[in-house]
């Protein structure tokens, strides 16, 4: 895990030397080194909030230190620089891979969720913590 994280760290930080903002892919690469095993479902509450990463995969937040990366197929992220409601199609108290769906108000689309992952919260914020600080000693 140590020997994926030091590159990765590497690639970050040159990533943002050239943005403010790390790429869709360097930040899916941070929550997937930081997540674990895929869970054939969790328990859905109220939602904190939601966070796209790419075309693909989303964060959900339940909890300030509960965040699930959930991988998606279709269309529905796609929705360009608007940042609609998304809604889970779950029937019960649980949100089940393979089976559930992310849907958009006003959209006809929804995808299917193919995976879910825990991310270990705190570990993702010790990262961002150390880039934020390799990118002040550069300045």
């Amino acid at each position: 895990m140590k020997a994926l994280i030091i590159p990765m760290l590497a690639v970050l930080g040159l990533g943002a030397c050239a943005t403010n903002r790390a790429s869709d892919a360097d930040r899916l690469a941070m929550y997937q080194a930081h997540s674990g095993a895929p869970v054939k479902q969790i328990r859905f509450y109220n939602a904190m909030g939601w966070d796209r990463i790419d075309d693909e995969h989303v964060l959900l937040s339940m909890r300030p230190k509960e965040t699930w990366l959930m991988k998606v197929s279709g269309p529905c992220l796609d929705w360009g620089s608007a940042s609609p409601v998304l809604r889970l199609s779950s029937t019960g108290p649980y949100v089940m891979a393979k089976l559930d769906r992310i849907l958009t108000d006003g959209s006809p689309v929804s995808c299917r969720i193919e995976e879910i992952r825990p991310v270990d919260v705190q570990a993702v914020r010790a990262t961002e913590a150390a880039l934020r600080a390799q990118a002040s000693e550069g300045t």
